[in-house]
């Protein structure tokens, strides 16, 4: 979606839109638009659009109103996201070409219209690339939208609000492609062309530097697949010159079938997405770059693809981690936190980070706790916890901090290695989350964040269509701006 910006509306325009706080309406309507409001109910409400035809300069204008809800609401940015969203839901494949959207005598700040612009744009995502037999009214027509009488600043507002809006992009393209498509190496290979002339450094590990540095952890997922595996670390040196990195660390299981711990056939095809962790920490180094962040952030993504063959890595077998720790494998389709232990431990080796934060798509338990409105959190420090919990508040990606306890190591512990891999059926996410936390160096704040119910979406929600969510992104966008651009 181009969007631009203008003194005057275009004189050809044929779709014009306002935004409508609730109990109010825009400023100089014409009568029969105003009524025909009126009648229709709309009352401004937050996502709320009302649509009518109206006779401007000698010709009929498609005019529209969206609501943004309460001016003094708790939670206005979500009502302003709404309301430019739903002026896409409603136009995006109606017909027409462009819209304008006036904000002249809005009463909005910079902030508030690059709200309702990132709302607008966010909506637009559509992955259409295999479709090629839409019918034309299901095919998208809305492609750029003008935006005029914006308050001052609003244009360098908006820049930098693109910037993670690229970032969602690029995770949701990730996260949405299928595994034949996205595999390791071609994750690699679009972090690279995407990356490219940015000013990030991009890190590869290959099977053989893997397995010198140890790492049988996470290469014992991938041994039954014919694509290799990988490890891809993004670094951005925006602050001072030295100082310690902020790290994310993604699982990027790239299809998962269980391995030899088969999972049934019905929604297997879902499991393209299970590298949603490794998307999300890719589009939000993608949206930190962009914007130029003034901060020191390095990604880890571990990459892998998880197979049954002859040569897959069978329940029972024990193996050894990066730093030393030995697993027993009781079930292959707990393949995530084999990923994750290696990835963690070789960014915290390599890079020495302030904090580690990491995100994954990691239990089928945490969607039975908390269903698809929150991500899982779990942290070793109360001050990381608190941080990024406000960040999830601010930016919309919703968190539920989550117990980790000594209590529930015992339901880990192995009768013949370091530990097993699967615990008891109860406290399934939690048990996740306390294997990770044995590959935390003491003194390092480290948060956990299992979003397995937040990656995908069977239904549209406010700011994206079906499918891929690109959760994520903006919260750790907002954490880095809440914690070391302030």
């Amino acid at each position: 979606m181009k969007i631009e910006f203008s003194q005057t509306n275009p004189a050809n325009a044929k779709l014009v839109a306002r935004i409508a706080d609730k109990g109010a309406m825009p400023a100089g309507l014409e009568t029969s638009l105003a009524e025909g409001a009126k009648t229709a109910r709309f009352k401004g409400n937050p996502g709320q659009v009302f649509e009518g035809f109206v006779e401007r300069g000698g010709s009929v204008v498609r005019a529209a109103i969206a609501g943004a809800g309460d001016p003094k609401g708790s939670d206005r940015r979500t009502g302003l996201e709404k309301a430019g969203a739903a002026l896409t839901a409603k136009f995006l494949t109606s017909g027409e070409t462009s819209m304008v959207l006036d904000l002249s005598d809005s009463g909005l700040s910079a902030n508030e219209a690059a709200s309702v612009l990132l709302g607008l744009r966010l909506r637009s995502w559509r992955h259409d690339e295999y479709r090629t037999k839409l019918k034309e009214e299901q095919k998208i027509t809305l492609s750029s939208v003008t935006v005029t009488g914006a308050p001052e600043g609003t244009e360098a507002t908006w820049a930098d609000a693109a910037a993670v809006a690229t970032g969602v992009e690029f995770t949701r393209h990730l996260v949405a492609e299928p595994a034949n498509k996205v595999f390791p190496l071609s994750f690699v290979a679009k972090c690279q062309e995407k990356f490219a002339g940015t000013g990030a450094e991009l890190i590869v590990l290959d099977d053989d530097q893997m397995a010198e540095l140890g790492m049988h952890s996470l290469l014992g997922v991938g041994l039954g697949s014919e694509q290799p595996s990988r490890i891809l670390a993004i670094r951005w040196n925006g602050g001072d010159v030295g100082a310690k990195p902020m790290c994310f660390v993604g699982k990027g299981v790239t299809f998962d079938t269980g391995g030899i711990s088969l999972k049934p056939g019905a929604g297997m095809e879902d499991m393209k997405w299970d590298m949603g962790g490794a998307g999300a920490v890719a589009g939000a180094m993608l949206a930190l770059v962009t914007r130029k962040a003034k901060a020191n952030i390095v990604g880890v993504m571990g990459l892998v693809e998880n197979m049954p063959d002859g040569k897959a890595q069978r329940p029972g077998d024990v193996v050894t981690s990066m730093n030393g720790q030995t697993i027993e494998v009781i079930n292959t389709d707990a393949e995530g936190r084999l990923v994750l232990c290696d990835a963690l431990h070789w960014a915290q080796q390599e890079f020495s980070p302030l904090a580690i934060i990491d995100f994954a798509t990691l239990t089928g338990a945490i969607i039975i706790a908390l269903g698809n409105e929150y991500a899982g959190m779990y942290s070793n420090d109360d001050d990381l916890a608190a941080k990024l919990d406000a960040a999830g508040k601010a930016s919309g990606d919703h968190l539920w901090r989550m117990p980790l306890a000594p209590a529930y190591d015992k339901l880990i512990d192995s009768p013949i290695a370091d530990m097993k891999n699967v615990g008891p059926r109860g406290a399934g996410s939690i048990t996740a989350a306390q294997f990770l936390q044995r590959f935390i160096a003491k003194g390092t704040p480290w948060a956990h964040c299992d979003i397995a119910g937040m990656a995908w979406a069977d239904k549209a929600g406010v700011t994206w269509d079906k499918g891929a969510t690109g959760y994520g992104v903006r919260l750790m966008d907002q954490y880095i701006r809440d914690t070391l651009e302030n």
